[in-house]
């Protein structure tokens, strides 16, 4: 029987985000761009002569090593609490070195996509990929636009890691137009401070609309339903940091509490700067939409854009 995934945790994530590609993909992409023909040769010969060179790890290393840590924690016979599958536009024969890699290293990663350069994005449903990390832009964004996954957009490794936790995931989120949908968010960009936060107020009761990250964060809180431990005692740790503060921070709570997911921490700062509290939380990744957040946040700890949507819903 085929294995059945739909209470288990997949991320999704191209080789170029779990290693640190950066020089080889460079290059490429130089000498692409001036000669595509023998640019893939000498793509395929590099690789092939460094086949036996460990990679470094990427932005999305440390999450992927934590969240398939959680898998201790899986009864005899249970389907598995978290996948990861690397799909890359490598062909199998320049992916070597990443399998490589992998094994060196002793990731328990056993599902791989190589697709020779087309779309990795077209295999993410046959997958069952609840979450996608990648360097491309554009593939990111053909996800959130599908809205099939969440997906983001890794920044290069931040060059001092801060000290996280080795036996917990920690995933801290940005609010509007990630976990929620953008809606509020434009009312404040289109009226006004005073009347988003007026607004906020008076539809408490009201959940927020869904954001495209919000179906990845009941899938964790699904995970954390299936640890033997209680959910105040998880392994698996989430936080709310958001520019919020009251009077619109109740809203929030109240939506989370609708959608029945339990989020340990949640920071609603009124426009102060993030970085210190992403700094004390540690996470193993944290996401938001906007550069003037993240660019700060990525020189500390791992981060990942979140693409707006090109096709807004109409209203």
């Amino acid at each position: 029987m085929p294995l059945d995934l739909s209470e288990t945790l997949v991320v999704g994530i191209s080789a170029t985000a779990l290693f640190d590609l950066s020089e080889e993909d460079h290059r490429f992409q130089e000498q692409y761009e001036q000669d595509p023909e023998n640019a893939l040769e000498e793509y395929r010969r590099t690789m092939q002569e460094r086949e036996n060179e460990p990679l470094q790890p990427g932005a999305g290393y440390p999450l992927v090593k934590a969240l398939l840590n959680i898998n201790r924690f899986a009864q005899k016979g249970q389907t598995p609490l978290v996948e990861v599958v690397v799909m890359s536009r490598n062909s199998p024969e320049t992916g070597l070195r990443v399998l490589k890699t992998i094994r060196r290293l002793k990731l328990p990663i056993t599902r791989f996509a190589f697709t020779a350069g087309e779309q990795v994005t077209d295999y993410l449903d046959a997958f069952d990929v609840d979450l996608f990390l990648t360097t491309r832009v554009a593939d990111a964004q053909e996800v959130i636009n599908s809205r099939s996954c969440a997906a983001a957009v890794l920044n290069a490794p931040p060059e001092e890691l801060a000290d996280i936790p080795a036996d917990q995931v920690r995933i801290a989120f940005d609010g509007d137009a990630v976990l929620f949908s953008e809606e509020s968010e434009l009312v404040y960009k289109t009226r006004g401070l005073e009347e988003f936060q007026r607004g906020e107020d008076a539809q408490q009761e009201t959940p927020l609309e869904e954001g495209p990250y919000a179906t990845f964060l009941k899938k964790l809180g699904k995970l954390q339903d299936r640890l033997p431990v209680r959910v105040e005692l998880s392994p698996i740790r989430i936080a709310l940091v958001t520019a919020r503060n009251s009077p619109a921070e109740m809203r929030v709570v109240k939506t989370l509490q609708h959608w029945g997911v339990y989020v340990d921490e949640a920071f609603f700062l009124g426009g102060v700067e993030k970085t210190k509290v992403l700094k004390a939380f540690k996470p193993h990744i944290y996401f938001d939409d906007q550069d003037v957040h993240l660019e700060p946040a990525s020189k500390i700890v791992p981060a990942g854009k979140v693409p707006c949507p090109s096709v807004r819903k109409q209203r």
